[in-house]
């Protein structure tokens, strides 16, 4: 048994639950730690769970968005973190006790009937790193803040039957919008984040027939609109727009089984 519950994802935080079982027993993994920790606990309660059943955490890089509560969440709870050391780095080089676990790219990380594999991605962050998850029957694929979608990345997906996917902006409204300059050209750029015609053709790169959820990430509140992310990649998987999920800011998503 595989699936992931997204907790929220956007600017104002991201974080997302895996679940993996065994039919003895199950391992969750929270990636990413966003949120403020009162409203974490309250978004694990909406998906029936508590800080105790959570088993370990990952950290995909060091923006505030993504590392948010982790140190106070790993030391309350005596959680293992796994981060790359340029995260670690960017995220202040914090003392974790002995709970900080380096992750590298390539480097498969196994947690119980869990394995996962981080992989890096081009994002203006020290050592970013998304992942993928298997039970060993089944795959599931994290992949936001990055600026385009190279072909290492692309390699990660393949095969994948969930994918979480950055939709993150819209160019003609990234244009108009009251962003400064220097924002727009940091968000639209080689290490910036995705836009929805980016993330449609890294969807028609890795599309297959096994492909059972893909869900838009990340969306811009000012830049994006949910009708654009998903008429975007409901012309890839040529399936009618409700079809396509949205990962918001506020509510996440419900269960998705891979």
């Amino acid at each position: 048994m595989l699936r992931l519950r997204n907790l929220g994802s956007g600017s104002s935080g991201n974080c997302t639950v895996v679940e993996a079982g065994d039919g003895r027993t199950v391992t969750r993994l929270l990636v990413d730690c966003g949120l403020g920790i009162r409203t974490l606990e309250n978004r694990l309660a909406s998906a029936g769970l508590s800080f105790a059943d959570l088993h370990a955490v990952f950290i995909t890089h060091e923006h505030s968005d993504h590392f948010g509560c982790v140190r106070t969440l790993a030391l309350r709870h005596r959680l293992p973190v796994w981060m790359s050391a340029g995260t670690w780095r960017g995220g202040g080089g914090l003392d974790f006790d002995d709970l900080f676990k380096p992750a590298a790219d390539g480097v498969p990380i196994e947690i119980g009937s869990l394995q996962i594999n981080p992989f890096a991605v081009p994002h203006d962050a020290q050592e970013p790193l998304q992942l993928t998850c298997t039970d060993g029957h089944r795959k599931l694929a994290i992949l936001t803040d990055l600026g385009h979608v190279p072909p290492s990345v692309l390699a990660q997906l393949a095969g994948s039957h969930t994918l979480l996917l950055e939709c993150n902006h819209e160019p003609d409204l990234l244009t108009a919008s009251a962003y400064p300059a220097f924002l727009k050209k940091r968000v639209a750029g080689n290490h910036g984040h995705l836009a929805n015609a980016q993330a449609a053709d890294a969807l028609q790169s890795v599309r297959h027939d096994g492909l059972r959820h893909v869900v838009a990430a990340h969306l811009s509140e000012r830049n994006n609109q949910p009708a654009l992310a998903r008429a975007a990649l409901a012309s890839v998987m040529d399936c009618p727009a409700s079809e396509i999920g949205v990962a918001d800011s506020r509510e996440g998503t419900g269960w998705l089984d891979v």
